[in-house]
């Protein structure tokens, strides 16, 4: 004899839908059996007992008696309440050690939702769950993480589109220095390490320390030299003092150095010459006037500066120990447009692949 099953083919733990509380309440005023509803509706007789048992209301008859019967409305409306206030387990909530690990990244290492998503799949680190940006987001949003809110996220609240003005395409400050047109190829389209872009970082307008930042173009290494005053001498001075630092590698280090018009990089004559023979060190070459996105990654990284050191903040202030922090921060910083490599990671491989070239 064939056995007889009660069980949804179309799987286990599958609730009624509305349209079978229906079909339910009319089998009932048929007088099936609970066992012979069970089977039409295809689910457990003790899931049926259980939804009679919801639905049943209090009717009064023609003869003003009362009566229990299960109507399809009520058991809808009762069953809608429950779901509404069920809390269902959020998938990090099962994962203690993925969740506490997110945590000490945003709290203490400062990453973004994004480099942490992208840093455990390029170490390879494994977890019992995992999530992708997108629900690390919507967990932020939801307060799912203990003192982290979307507020605490750098760039979640603060991007947005700006509007370009067009502005005169010929720096009158300098007209015998070498224009952004006429740098090459290998620096425009980063295919080579040892292309950099600068600028300074100033504080408020009664001080005159500030700050030399240094961009790499391809690995996004970062280079902070605190100044005493944003002048042409102090801007040579700094880059004397990197010559003296990387010695006979400077030259492969800073093939080329961009910067903007600003008055502390006019003498671009004193800034090219080495302090050994005076030949060429580096070749400098200047953005147009008013077109900061043509120093784009120099920007965003003076950008990233600004969250230790904000504006407003007296310069001559912040120690050297301090700006060495955010220097090796910066530097030990994934980056997405890296691969979520760090910038010491791929200048590394970028400086030993060439060295392996030259052997």
């Amino acid at each position: 004899m064939e056995r007889i099953t009660n069980a949804r083919k179309s799987g286990k733990h599958k609730h009624l839908s509305e349209r079978d509380r229906y079909l339910l309440e009319g089998y009932l005023e048929s007088r099936l059996s609970v066992r012979e509803i069970a089977q039409k509706l295809k689910s457990h007789i003790s899931t049926i007992y259980r939804e009679i048992k919801r639905g049943r209301v209090k009717r009064i008859n023609s003869q003003l008696e009362e009566y229990w019967a299960y109507r399809a409305n009520a058991a809808q409306c009762s069953y809608a309440e429950k779901v509404t206030k069920r809390r269902h387990l959020l998938k990090i909530e099962k994962h203690k050690e993925l969740a506490n690990y997110i945590q000490k990244k945003i709290t203490e290492e400062r990453c973004s939702p994004d480099v942490i998503i992208g840093r455990i799949k390029q170490e390879g680190r494994k977890f019992e769950g995992s999530i992708c940006t997108k629900t690390l987001y919507n967990y932020i949003g939801k307060g799912v993480f203990k003192g982290v809110i979307n507020a605490d996220l750098w760039e979640k609240c603060k991007r947005r589109r700006r509007k370009y003005r067009h502005f005169r395409r010929v720096g009158l400050k300098n007209t015998r220095a070498r224009s952004i047109e006429d740098r090459p190829n290998k620096a425009n389209k980063r295919l080579e390490y040892g292309h950099w872009e600068g600028d300074c970082v100033e504080g408020p307008k009664k001080t005159k320390a500030g700050l030399l930042t240094l961009t790499e173009r391809k690995a996004r290494e970062q280079i902070i030299v605190k100044i005493a005053r944003t002048t042409q001498e102090a801007v040579r001075e700094a880059l004397d003092d990197l010559e003296d630092k990387y010695g006979s590698s400077f030259k492969a280090k800073f093939k080329t150095v961009t910067f903007d018009n600003g008055r502390e990089f006019l003498d671009w004559e004193s800034l090219e010459s080495s302090i050994d023979d005076g030949k060429r060190r580096t070749t400098v070459y200047f953005a147009h006037p008013y077109s900061a996105w043509e120093r784009g990654t120099n920007e965003n990284q003076n950008r990233m500066i600004r969250r230790f050191i904000p504006k407003g903040t007296d310069i001559s202030r912040v120690s050297d120990a301090d700006i060495e922090k955010i220097q090796e921060w910066m530097n030990n910083y994934p980056r997405k447009i890296l691969g979520y490599r760090t910038p010491n990671e791929l200048a590394l491989d970028l400086t030993n692949n060439r060295a392996r070239v030259l052997i």
